[in-house]
């Protein structure tokens, strides 16, 4: 039974998340509400920084990792199945609609609303995601060296000299100064 609910959660996930990765967010927290058992809302947060530095989008990895937790390889590629089976469903619907209809005005406003819509569910993900860094003990104390962090990796993405660098060398470096605040 707990397969089945599984694989519900996320083909539901998968079917309501537009956008991709970062629109799953919302339903994976919620999904850490309603299942605890299969992963917490801390556990999410540490899995968003380890899908955002692997390659795969977000709900994928997710759906992979509480998968494998719950039951093993088989749980693993079902979960990730179920997630991504009504996207191949409504691609597949898609495709074949616009195939007739690609100049209708109808469909051109549809998907110039849904960016809006699409937009505010990363951003609502982003603050989420940003209020249990910032907040990252259960009595809601702010830390100020994750904020620190935060500034300086921004900061370093934003100016000339390490603007281009490749997006694996700040993770890296996030993980060595992990390690070195954790040893301390």
């Amino acid at each position: 039974m707990t397969l089945l609910t599984m694989c519900v959660e996320f083909f539901l996930t998968g079917l309501f998340a537009i956008g991709g990765g970062l629109a799953t967010l919302p339903f994976l927290t919620q999904m850490s509400i309603r299942h605890p058992e299969w992963f917490t809302q801390e556990m999410l947060v540490n899995m968003v920084a380890v899908s955002e530095s692997t390659p795969g989008p977000l709900g994928v990895n997710m759906a992979t990792y509480v998968g494998y937790t719950v039951a093993g390889i088989p749980g693993a590629v079902l979960a990730t199945f179920s997630l991504v089976l009504p996207s191949i469903i409504i691609i597949l619907i898609i495709a074949r609609v616009l195939e007739n209809y690609r100049k209708s005005e109808l469909i051109n406003t549809t998907f110039s609303v849904l960016r809006p819509v699409v937009t505010g569910l990363i951003a609502a993900a982003a603050y989420s995601i940003l209020t249990m860094v910032l907040l990252p003990t259960a009595t809601g104390t702010f830390s100020w060296l994750n904020l620190a962090i935060l500034a300086v990796l921004f900061a370093l993405t934003q100016i000339k000299p390490t603007k281009n660098l490749h997006p694996i060398l700040y993770v890296v470096a996030g993980a060595v100064l992990g390690i070195a605040l954790k040893l301390n």
